[in-house]
């Protein structure tokens, strides 16, 4: 036995089928034993054992595991298959050769091809893609905060430390990479169980009420933690992180052999696209909502969708009556008729579906027939008839051929609703800054607000008021995005504030009020 490559000629077509035949194992007959061999030379590799003999193969197979027990006669037959495939070499064994004849004796030890080695990983990936489940990672959002932070303090540093920052960048990379393949993973295995494609049904409704309460409390956590990673996000970009990229890039090539520009600018420009990558994620844009925003408004519509979803299970089992069961039902009928007539009668009665009696309905059609109606029942040859355009019996079309109409341009209009978005988020700004004064104050002492002020307040104070269950108690909430928080307390005196506005005078209980940014810039210059 003698360990030969797969053959590959020199034409492209050959060279492919020939690196691809290291797949082969995983289709084969015995699969199973392929995989456990595959898997044992895998092992011994991340050991640092390079060669292994057919006992040492055996010892590390659990034999029980597979459906047919290997012996060394059949072992020797999966390493020559392996072989021949390209996963394997195989190498005369002359270690412990005391005799001529122990040494012409064919005895060989086996390694791992690199294409073999490539072959075992990728299957080893794709079962842990398959097998593994998605999740909604909140501790992810707090590790991308933490390393952003980091990130921060570096690209403040006049000269930073390469290693340091080589090595941030690279955790921030795999940890955010993680948060968004886990996320699409889990949204995906969501709509198919809102879909009810695949499940058990007793485990969906069992697990129902667990599935809502993780969706609400990482909503909860990714709505504070967006609104952080934003604000550190524009100050490293503040900062500069363009030196930060080209430090990690250059990191990426320092064990090269010989770097060339292009790996350079490769290499500069991954990294660019990753920061942007992250970036979009987190902060929208005028025209574009962020990857976060998408994401919190796809779990947000998957409660009330697993709740539908529920009420129609329980519709299922109460009332025996749902559009399912009445299509089973119909489909029954269908089946127990006799004749072809008997199934079209049924399908009228069911669907009272007509053909259609015209070609074109215009204000002319629609006039003559409130002047003249005709029942639908009324037979084609008893019908008046249909005006038909010579256009459309000869060519088969009503309209004129001819040029497309032109394009709309709509940038004006687009560049107009860009700077109003601009002015709202101007005023919004404006009002955040004039209510987030984080000290105590009366009702009655806010004054004059605004448009803007008033409605953010109202909102604020819509939130606050929502969770007083009695008049005298003290209460905090959070506005919708987590970027503002209140506290009311009711005053003891029985005061009555008023606030004037340009719509009108607000008035109302007194209460005292404080409104603070929940966000706690770290790294500000005092």
């Amino acid at each position: 036995m003698t360990g030969k490559e797969p053959m590959i000629t020199t034409d492209d077509n050959q060279k492919t089928r020939g690196r691809l035949r290291a797949f082969a194992y995983v289709v084969a007959d015995k699969a199973v034993q392929y995989r456990a061999v595959m898997s044992a030379f895998v092992d011994a590799k991340t050991r640092f054992s390079l060669h292994l003999r057919p006992e040492e193969i055996l010892a590390a197979i659990d034999s029980s595991a597979l459906p047919e027990p290997l012996d060394e006669p059949s072992l020797g037959i999966v390493l020559d298959q392996l072989c021949e495939w390209g996963n394997l070499q195989a190498f005369q064994d002359t270690a412990d050769v005391a005799t001529v004849e122990e040494f012409y004796r064919p005895r060989f030890i086996y390694q791992l091809t690199p294409a073999g080695e490539g072959a075992e990983r990728a299957i080893g990936v794709y079962w842990d893609i398959v097998h593994k489940p998605g999740e909604l990672q909140a501790a992810a959002l707090g590790d991308i905060r933490d390393l952003l932070h980091q990130v921060l303090e570096l690209a403040a540093a006049e000269s930073p430390d390469e290693s340091k920052v080589h090595w941030t960048l690279r955790n921030l990379r795999d940890r955010f990479d993680e948060l968004t393949s886990q996320a699409q993973a889990f949204m995906g295995s969501l709509q198919r169980t809102i879909d009810l494609q695949g499940i058990d049904i007793e485990a969906f409704v069992a697990y129902k009420q667990t599935l809502i309460d993780y969706l609400e409390r990482f909503l909860g956590q990714l709505v504070l933690a967006t609104v952080e990673i934003s604000d550190v996000l524009e100050r490293i970009e503040r900062q500069g992180i363009a030196k930060l990229l080209k430090v990690a890039a250059h990191r990426d090539l320092v064990d090269s052999l010989a770097a060339t520009d292009d790996d350079r600018r490769r290499a500069l420009a991954g990294w660019q696209a990753r920061w942007d990558g992250l970036r979009t994620w987190f902060i929208h844009r005028p025209d574009v909502p962020s990857q976060a925003e998408v994401l919190r408004a796809r779990a947000r519509s998957a409660i009330p969708a697993l709740l539908t979803a529920v009420a129609a299970i329980h519709d299922r089992r109460v009332q025996r009556s749902d559009r399912v069961a009445d299509l089973q039902t119909l489909a029954r009928w269908f089946a127990q008729t006799e004749t072809d007539a008997d199934a079209h009668r049924l399908w009228r009665a069911a669907f009272g579906l007509s053909p259609s009696r015209h070609l074109r309905v215009d204000a002319e059609t629609l006039a003559q027939r409130d002047q003249e109606p005709v029942p639908a029942k009324t037979s084609w040859l008893d019908a008046p008839p249909l005006q038909i355009a010579p256009r459309l019996r000869k060519t088969g079309h009503y309209t004129h051929r001819g040029p497309p109409g032109r394009v709309v341009d709509f940038s004006r209009g687009k560049a107009r609703l860009s700077e109003l978005t601009r002015h709202e988020a101007e005023q919004v700004g404006a009002a955040r800054r004039r209510l987030a004064a984080g000290r105590r104050v009366r009702l009655s002492e806010l004054g004059a607000l605004d448009a803007e002020e008033f409605r953010l307040f109202l909102h604020l104070l819509g939130e606050a008021l929502a969770r007083q269950t009695h008049p005298g108690d003290t209460v905090g909430a959070l506005s919708a995005d987590g970027a503002l928080q209140i506290r009311l307390a009711p005053c003891e005196d029985g005061l009555t504030a008023t606030i004037s506005t340009p719509d009108g005078t607000f008035l109302g209980r007194d209460h005292l009020v404080e409104i603070c940014d929940t966000l706690v810039p770290t790294g500000t210059e005092e």
